[in-house]
């Protein structure tokens, strides 16, 4: 079968690319798996790694395979979530809660300690976020640990911010960091992905009207899992008002505008 299919292509590579696809397509390679390696794929097919190699190149770039340094190539999940970037707001009707631990711990990201969070143990409240009967979003929420254990009690049920406006509290202002890591840690179980799969990052620091109580955290999701989007209002500026046109004046006459 090989060779009849590498006979009917315009070249090895493109042959082994149309294969590899066609498996995806039809579920062989499942969403997330890994496929078969270089090795593997070398000894079935009777060519050189190279010509492997350029293959799986083909498909990472048309976003059928995604490769994880160290751990190998992987078919990507093609369904990604689309979410407001809105800390403040980030539940919608099909997103769930599970609250997975509240403890007291410190913030040792070096990322998040850019915000400049307080050097001892915060409250820490870890959830997943799930969307469409899966995980969507990893959640880290640390604040400070003297909050009423009548708000606490709500960290099951909703986010902190949600909980903490329940209760008085409300947002003052949002800063937000957004970058992209390898997963380690808790995330790989989570999502089932293995160490060093990228992820996207939000990371965010929030004040509110209580001068007492900030709060900071991460938000983490697979790179290929979650998109988030953006409104940014412009002030003073206005859609229907031409703008004016101005004659730069010569020495010695008057400026004219028009």
């Amino acid at each position: 079968m090989n060779e009849l299919l590498l006979r009917t292509a315009s070249s090895l590579h493109e042959s082994i690319r149309e294969e590899l696809l066609k498996r995806i397509r039809s579920g062989a390679y499942e969403p997330g798996s890994p496929i078969p390696s270089t090795a593997m794929l070398t000894q079935e097919f009777g060519v050189s790694p190279i010509t492997i190699k350029r293959a799986l190149r083909d498909l990472q770039a048309a976003g059928a395979l995604v490769s994880v340094a160290g751990k190998g190539t992987y078919v990507k999940k093609q369904t990604r979530v689309l979410r407001k970037l809105d800390v403040a707001t980030p539940l919608s009707e099909d997103t769930k809660l599970q609250l997975i631990s509240i403890t007291r711990e410190k913030i040792s990201d070096p990322v998040m300690l850019t915000f400049d969070p307080p050097k001892g143990g915060m409250l820490c409240v870890r959830k997943i976020i799930f969307a469409d009967g899966g995980p969507l979003m990893y959640d880290a929420t640390y604040l400070s640990s003297d909050v009423d254990d009548e708000i606490v009690e709500e960290f099951g049920e909703r986010f902190v911010t949600m909980a903490l406006k329940r209760h008085g509290i409300d947002l003052v202002n949002t800063d937000l960091i957004i970058d992209a890591a390898p997963a380690t840690g808790k995330v790989e179980e989570v999502f089932g992905i293995p160490t060093g799969y990228p992820m996207l990052r939000r990371f965010y620091k929030i004040t509110t009207t209580d001068p007492q109580v900030t709060v900071f955290g991460v938000v983490q999701a697979p790179f290929d899992l979650l998109a988030c989007s953006v409104s940014l209002p412009l002030k003073g500026a206005s859609s229907t008002r031409a703008p004016s046109k101005t004659v730069a004046s010569k020495p010695g006459k008057r400026r004219a505008s028009k």
